[in-house]
Parts: C-alpha cells; structure tokens; sequence
C-alpha cells in the first residue's frame, strides 16, 4: 500500500480537538495552576510600586516609619512568590509529565493494535518517533507553559491598566509599539507553524533510517556499505538541520524585534517621562514606579513570543499524533463482530482476491478447502502468492473479493483477538525477544508453567542446546536472539508454538536455517504438533511435505495443481518440475511413471 503524502500545514480542526480532550483531562490541575499564577502575579504587582512610596514619601516627606512597611510588603511578596513559583512547578510541572508518560503509552497501545496494513507501508523508526517525540510538546499545553502564557497576558493587561493611571498619554505611545510587536509575532507564528510540523517528519525519517541501518548492521558490514549509510543518513541530519536553522533564524528574528520594541518604549519613557516631571505632572517616584511596570508588562509580551513558538510545535506533534489515532485499530473494527467459544479449524477460501496495490492483484481467485486436523503445503515459485495467502489465515489481511470461511463461519465476521489466540506459528525467521530462553518461549502462553515450558523445549528438542547453556532457561538470547545460531531460534520458535497449543498452525519454512540431521530430530516433534491441528506448511524442502493431505502448487497467484505428493507426481507438472530440479533427477530415472524419487539424504516424511 502506497503511503499518504504527508501534509505540509496543521490541521487546526484536529489540534483543537486533541488539545480541548487534553486540558478537559488536565482541568483540575491547570486550575490549581492559574489560582497559583495569579496568586504569583499579584505578588509580583507589589515590588514595582515602591519606588513611589520610598522616593516621594520616604525620601523626600522624611517618613522613616514608612520604610519598615514597604520592606515587610516587598519581603512578603518575595516569599509569596518563591512559595508559589515552586509549588506552580511542583503541581503543574509533574502533571504534564505524567501526561506525556500516559499519551506515550497510550499511542503505543493503539499502534501496538494498527492492522498489519499499516506497519507495510510505514518504517518503524517514524511510528518510534511518534511514540517518543510528539508527546514531549504536550508540556507546554497542560504544564507551564499554558498557565505562563495565561499569567503573563494577564500581568500585561494588570499593568497596563496601571500604567494608564499614571500617564496615558505615554502609555498609548508605548502600546503602539507593542501593537506593532504583536502583529508581527501573529505573521512569525503562521510561517513558523509549518516548519514545526515539517520538522517532525524529517526527525521520524531520519530516526527510522537509522533505526534500519542499526538493525541490519551485519548486511551493512557484509557488503561494506558504511559510507552510503553514512551519506543517507548525513543527508537527513543536514535536512533537519536547515529545518531547526529557519526555526532559530524566525525565533531570533522575534527576540531581536522585542529588543528593538523595548528599546523604543525606554526611549519613549525617557523622552515623555523626563518632560512631564518637568512639567510637574508627574513625581520622580512615579516616573520610577512607572518605568518598573512598563517592564512588568513588556517581560510578559516577549515571553509569550518564546512560550507561542513551544505551542506551535505542540500544536504541530498534536496533529501528528491525531492523525495516528484517525486510523482504526483492529480491535475497533472488532467491536460489531462475533465471539469465537471453539475452533475447529476448518478452512475453506472461496473465489479469494487480494491485492497490495490497485489493479494488481496477486490472489487470483483461489478456492480450496483445508479439513480440520489436515495439512495443507503450499509450493511454488518465489512471488508465486504463498506468504500472502497464509497472511490472509492469520488475518493479517482481508479478501479484497471472496470469502474466507473457519469452521463455516466467514472471517470477516470473526473477534480477531478471539481467533488469533487459536492460532500457532513458526516463521523461517523467528523473532526473538531481548529476554530469557525461557520468556521467548512462553511469549505465545505467558501463564504456562515451567514445566510445560521444558516440556516444549523438549519435543521441539531445543532443550539439548539450552541444557548446555550455564543459565540454561535463564540464558539471555540477546536482541533478535542474535546469541543463538539460527537452528537454535528455530527450535525455540517451535518450542513456542507447541507451548501455545493453536488450532490452526503455521509452519511458514520451519526447518529452513536447520542441517538434515537436526531436521530429522524436529519432524519427529512437528509431527505431534501437527496432530489434530489444521496446519498450512510453506516448505522450499519438498521432502518434508510428502505426507501432506493437499499440496497446492501456486504460480502467479493461482492454484494451478493441487492433490497428494504422488497425484502431483503422477501429473507431470510444476510440482514434479520443482521436484525433479530440486534433487537434479530426470524423469528417465524412474522405474515406473507413478514412482516417487528418493528422499533426501537424512530428512523425514513430516
């Protein structure tokens, strides 16, 4: 499936939505927060109006028994505000922490549930930076950074409502200029918004191609591609790096335009100021008390274009996030269909189309029936159709066309949770957790006790190796289990599927990384595995796949043979081409035209 071309400007729609959900959420504590600020604040409106007192009263008046007063005022507003300050920080702060902890894991809930679909056509190191990054930005909506943008609009509003009081003409020169601040943070902000939500994207591309080249970094090494590598991803480092420097220059530009803006009102102070003392209409300590809450007011202004830049890359990492949780996970789509009790595991696909892109089918029309308690192989040439149609039993995709029907019943209709707790599978390559032998094999049934672990451990035979290691079931296998060799996490693999006791079972190459020796011991496990399962076995090795009920040889993605390993031989087709090339045997070798060749030097019937 194609991705979707990712969207240049912030979808507001969204943002207002995820941003309303989150303060409703946080509403408590935000409260507690602007009772704090404001509590702050009004602290804060005390030290500004001394000069006044101590210049015009104090100094100039003689009046020392006024000079106690202000100091226990000025000492408690201090204090106030410490008390507040560290208690805003303390209550709001680890508040949005906790926010940011929670959004995380719930965004990796509902990716963790996203269909199959999805993780195909987007990288794991972008699904990574969505879960870990986008988050980060909410700080600003529900911690500080909201209740500071509030607070501060407020103490500016407070003290300038102050500042015309004492001198409106020179309050009006002054509130031009911040008319004129305020516009251009208004156009700064609009053109900065895109750049933030670009931003993000360049950081999850250039996280999941790093993502990417860590975990392929033997194939990486084995064709001594260090330095393309190196060039894609210096390539995006310098992409986002010109993307945070047009976000620094447009931040600096805000920062250098609030010094000229404070410049001009000092200026405008000082010229209008000086007159009017001189003039008589207004006292020295005014003039100070005055010059104080011009700065009470313009501090906040300037904070706000920093505070502004932080909620327009919230703003952006909302949207992102919205956009994720806009696509339907699995278990929502499972909410309207039906509860599985039992499983047979009777199978049947009728007339199954599927295709990746449009137009381009690669299911065509596939219909056969898979008894429950039989083994269905499928063989055929690489691209043929195989991994699909058993993605398609797993319900990791749905028929574009036709139906897929378990035990009578079509699997659209089924709880895919319900379904997939009956399923089992081992996969050519088994993935195994950075964990315990022991925890990677009871993955598929974390409740089984230690001795059904063994006990798998020892039909799949994998505990002839683990018996060896020093921790034994305890031994960590490493990330990917990179400390085994492959036959090793193969039999771990097997060990749990068996553990899980499916219904159905996949058996996607299962003995491929395997030598025929240790491929002879696991047949004879695979075998009771298999009995009474409806098992689909995907096997390159077609000695291993004699003793199936049906064999559907796939080309193109149809069915173009199908019957028992002796019906397809007796046909002289596709399967006995592959067959006879496989073992480099001719059909003149043949005794009779019905007889089969000989198996494999140390293999087994499954």
């Amino acid at each position: 499936m194609a991705e979707k071309p990712r969207k240049s400007k912030v979808d507001f729609k969204n943002v207002r939505a995820e941003a309303g959900h989150l303060i409703r959420e946080h509403r408590k504590t935000l409260s507690i927060g602007m009772v704090l600020m404001v509590i702050n604040r009004l602290a804060g409106l005390a030290l500004p109006a001394m000069p006044k007192y101590l210049i015009d009263n104090v100094i100039a008046q003689g009046r020392s028994d006024l000079l106690s007063r202000l100091i226990l005022v000025a000492a408690a507003a201090a204090i106030v505000q410490a008390i507040t300050s560290f208690t805003l920080a303390q209550v709001v702060g680890v508040a949005a922490q906790g926010a940011i902890a929670k959004m995380k894991k719930e965004i990796q809930a509902h990716v963790l549930r996203l269909p199959v679909s999805y993780f195909d056509s987007t990288k794991t190191g972008e699904l990574i930076s969505r879960i870990m990054n986008d988050p980060e930005g909410i700080r600003n909506l529900v911690g500080t950074g909201l209740v500071q943008l509030i607070g501060g609009m407020m103490t500016a509003v407070i003290a300038f409502v102050i500042l015309l009081r004492l001198n409106l003409s020179l309050t009006l020169g002054s509130v031009g200029l911040l008319l004129v601040f305020a516009g251009s943070m208004a156009f700064a902000f609009n053109r900065l918004r895109p750049i933030f939500r670009k931003r993000g994207a360049l950081n999850a591309e250039v996280t999941g191609r790093l993502t990417e080249s860590i975990g392929g970094v033997r194939l990486v090494k084995t064709y001594v591609a260090e330095d393309r590598e190196e060039a894609v991803f210096r390539g995006g480092v310098d992409k986002l790096f010109k993307n945070i420097a047009s976000t620094i220059t447009g931040t600096s530009a805000i920062g250098a335009l609030a010094t000229v803006i404070v410049g001009g009102i000092g200026i405008t102070v000082l010229w209008v100021g000086g007159r009017s003392i001189l003039a008589g209409d207004m006292t020295t300590g005014e003039l100070f008390s005055y010059v104080l809450y011009v700065g009470l007011m313009v501090a906040p202004l300037v904070q706000i274009s920093s505070i502004g830049t932080q909620i327009s890359e919230a703003f952006a990492g909302l949207d992102r996030i919205h956009e994720l949780r806009a696509v339907h996970t699995e278990d929502e789509m499972d909410a309207s269909r039906d509860a599985i009790a039992e499983l047979a595991g009777d199978v049947r696909f009728e007339d199954v189309w599927f295709e990746y892109k449009p137009d381009t089918p690669v299911l065509k029309g596939i219909s056969f029936h898979a008894p429950a308690g039989t083994t269905t192989a499928l063989v055929g040439p690489s691209g043929s159709g195989k991994s699909t149609l058993i993605g398609l039993v797993m319900a990791f995709y749905r028929p574009q066309k036709g139906r897929l029907m378990v035990d009578g019943r079509d699997l659209t209709d089924l709880k895919l949770r319900d379904y997939r707790h009956l399923l089992g599978v081992v996969m050519q390559d088994n993935f195994l957790f950075d964990g315990t032998v022991k925890e990677n094999i009871a993955f598929s049934n974390p409740t089984a006790t230690e001795e059904a672990i063994m006990t798998a451990s020892r039909i799949a035979h994998a505990d002839e190796f683990i018996s060896r290691f020093d921790d034994k079931y305890d031994t960590v296998v490493g990330e990917r289990g990179v400390k085994l060799s492959g036959g090793q996490r193969q039999r771990i693999g097997i060990a749990r599927a068996i553990l899980a006791n499916p219904r159905v079972l996949i058996l996607d190459e299962a003995t491929s990384s395997l030598d025929s020796e240790a491929e002879a011991l696991i047949q004879d496990g695979l075998r009771v595995l298999r009995k009474g399962r409806t098992t689909f076995v995907i096997a390159h090795r077609l000695s291993t796949i004699r003793s199936a009920d049906q064999i559907l040889v796939m080309d193109q993605g149809q069915i173009v043979e199908r019957g028992t390993h002796q019906q397809l031989m007796a046909l002289h087709g596709l399967y006995r081409r592959l067959y006879e090339k496989q073992y480099g045997l001719m059909q003149d070798l043949y005794i009779n035209p019905g007889e089969e060749p000989p198996v494999e030097v140390g293999s087994r019937e499954m």
